[in-house]
This record gives structure tokens, sequence and C-alpha cells, in this order.
């Protein structure tokens, strides 16, 4: 039988002004609620997303480590066997170290990445992240007799070091030397050809791109490099792909997805998620033991009804029904709400970018959001859950009510 549900309908649509009123206002703030955790969690999401979109731009999906020494001498033969992999899109050789650079007035301490440029374009963002001179190591300097190598280097660095297109810079390295009191620091002189800025703090202020036989050079290398990315068709799978990778270089690698190389900040992003949605969602909380005073007024107006529903019948438990569905329609009608406020934020704040950040402390200037339907769908479960228990009780106390204590006042 279906009448409780409509029974409970008729008691929200009529009534006394004031249980209406805070019928509405429960609605509204259940709503509210709901709105805040979608809107918060798609926010968190569009900030989680730009990063690991300008992180992964730089550093790309899967990496491949030397395991038992520094290095990677047979770099080549590596490359075209993992481009054969499937979903494997290119592969590229990199060297990563720690080099001590000058400039007309400033030096610095800072990370060299030595690149091929051709096979860098295929595996990261950095082409994309210019903006000022071009993506090339290609320089011409003023003395003829002199030669020497571009570099790209980020934005902040660069403004560190006060150059900009075409001033010198020089690059200091002892790696490979035996520290000893007539050992000399390799001094290796380049021009600024390009100046990226891939939005993270950390690269742009702390790291230069040289050609890849320039830092073999510098580094006191052969034709060897540090370590090979690897850039898929997915991000997505760099889990599955990676194990196949291992299989079939063996296990003289170290074979790393990017989700592992970045653990901890990925993982500290996850636990905050979960922080913020255990948090907000005390706001649905308090929203909803609203309904329990609501629920309780519709009970005490309506004792000569539910008097007149138990002298024809009605049990006990289908009272208990009628203010528990009660309940599940103000929390029903406050998640759709909810939802249609919080999508509407999001068209709003990504389309005209109300919400700003200052870019001197943030990686972007906007608040980007990023609705994942698996946490609206969260957020509506749960709360539809804290209404029905909140309902509980006032649905009891109703159905309690006895049928001559009700015909004797």
């Amino acid at each position: 039988m279906y009448y409780e549900r409509f029974i409970a309908g008729r008691y929200l649509r009529s009534g006394r002004f004031f249980t209406s009123v805070s019928t509405w206002i429960t609605m509204v703030g259940v709503t509210l609620g709901v709105g805040v955790v979608c809107f918060v969690m798609s926010m968190h999401n569009g900030f989680e997303r730009e990063l690991r979109s300008r992180l992964l731009g730089t550093t790309s999906h899967v990496t491949i480590f030397p395991r038992d020494s520094m290095t990677i001498p047979n770099y080549r033969d590596l490359i075209e066997r993992v481009e054969d992999v499937d979903y494997v899109v290119a592969a590229s050789p990199f060297i990563y170290y720690k080099a001590a650079i000058s400039s007309a007035s400033v030096g610095d301490g800072i990370v060299v990445r030595g690149i091929d440029l051709d096979a860098e374009s295929r595996t990261a963002n950095i082409s994309d992240d210019i903006v000022a001179g071009k993506y090339t190591f290609d320089f011409v300097p003023m003395d003829s007799t002199e030669t020497a190598d571009g570099m790209l280097m980020g934005i902040t660095l660069a403004d560190r070091l006060g150059v900009g297109i075409g001033d010198p810079v020089l690059l200091y390295s002892i790696s490979g030397e035996d520290l000893r009191r007539t050992s000399r620091p390799r001094v290796a002189r380049f021009y600024i050809t390009g100046i990226f800025e891939s939005g993270m703090y950390e690269f742009d202020a702390q790291l230069a791109y040289v050609p890849l036989t320039a830092a073999q050079k510098l580094f006191n290398m052969d034709d060897e490099v540090t370590a090979v990315h690897l850039k898929l068709t997915d991000i997505y799978l760099a889990e599955d792909v990676s194990p196949i990778i291992q299989g079939l270089i063996g296990y003289g690698y170290d074979v790393v997805p990017w989700n592992v190389l970045h653990r901890n900040l990925f993982t500290w992003i996850a636990l905050e998620k979960k922080i913020l949605f255990i948090g907000f969602i005390l706001i649905v909380l308090v929203a909803a033991f609203s309904i329990i005073s609501t629920l309780v007024m519709l009970a005490m107006e309506r004792r000569s009804d539910i008097g007149i529903l138990k002298t024809v019948g009605s049990t006990s438990g289908s009272i208990r029904k009628i203010f528990v569905y009660n309940g599940m329609i103000i929390g029903s009608i406050g998640i759709l709400g909810g939802w249609l406020l919080a999508l509407l934020a999001a068209w709003i704040q990504n389309t005209y970018n109300l919400i700003s950040l200052p870019s001197e402390l943030y990686f972007i200037n906007y608040l980007p959001i990023d609705v994942h339907w698996s946490d609206f769908l969260q957020a509506g479960l749960v709360t539809i859950v804290i209404c029905f228990a909140t309902a509980l009780y006032p649905a009891h106390r109703a159905a309690g009510q006895s049928v001559i204590d009700i015909i004797r006042h």
C-alpha cells in the first residue's frame, strides 16, 4: 500500500503557516549544505587536475631509472624497446643533476636537465610553455669564434638571475671529480634562448634545460643518461603498463609510474579531500537535524489525523512510515536543489572566473572547477542516510501516540 507516501506529501503541502515555513527552511538548509559540499569537492578536483596536468607536462607519465648504477649507457636500445609497448606514445632520455649557475650579477644553485629537444617535445609540454624566445638551443654569439649552446630557463629563475633572451650564463659542476686540492669545477657557457613558465614554482624557480650532449660533457659522462621518461595514451594506464615494461627490460631498472613518483604529493591531496568532505558534511548534518523539530511540530499539529488513521485501522508502522517519508522527501528535495546549486556555481566560476587566486602564491590565477558525478552521488547518499536517521525519532514519537489520549484531548 502506498497511501503513506500520499499522506506524507499532503502533510508537506498543507498545514499551519509556521510548520510550512519550518519545512521550507529545513529544505533550504539541506540544499545549501549539499551545494557547498559538492562545490568544494568540485573545486578540489579542479585544483588537483591542474596540478597533475602541469606536473606531468614536465615529468611525463612513467620514468625508468637505473637500479644498480647512476646512469643508463644503452639508452638508445632501451628507448627502441619500450616504444614498441602498447599505449606508449614516445620515450625521451634526459640527464638530471644539480649545478651552480652564475649570471653577470648573481650566482645560485639550480637543477640542470639535459634533453634532446625533439624527443622531449613528444613526451613533455615544455615547448608549449615558452613565454619568451624560442624552443631551441641554437644560438649564434656575436663572437664568431665562440661556440656556445642555448639554454631554456624558468621564468622565476631568470628574474632572480636578472637575465633575458641572449644573455650569457655560466654553469659549474664537479660531478665525477675527485675532491682534491687541485680539483677544479668544469665550466660551460650558455646563452638564454628561451624562457618557460610551467606554472609550477618548483620548476620555474630552479630548472634549466641544456642540450643532452652539453650536459654529458658538463657532468663528465659518456654517451649515457640518468633516466628515460615515457608518455602514454592515458595517464591512468601508468600502473598497468609499468609491470609490462619492467618485464620487458628486466630488473636492472626501476620503472616508476607518475602516481608512485609523486606519491607524497597526491596522497596528501587525497587525504585533504577526505578531510574536507567530512568537515563540510557536518554542515549537512546540522541542517538535517532541523528535520527533527519540523517533524515533531508536524506530529503535534496532526494529532487528530493520526487518531483518525489509527481508528480506521492504520498500524503504528504505517504512521511511522508517513513521517519517515516526510523526512526523506525533505532530504531528496534538498539533495536535488544542492546538486543544481553546485552545478550552477561551477558553471558561473568556469565561465566568468569570479574567484581569482594570487598568481604569486599559486600556479594558477583563477579557481578551476571540475565536476565529478561520483562526488555528487556520495554527498547525496550520505545526506539521505542522515535525513533518514534524523526522521526516525519524530516518526517513532508520532506512531507511539495513544488513540484514547488523542480523542480525550
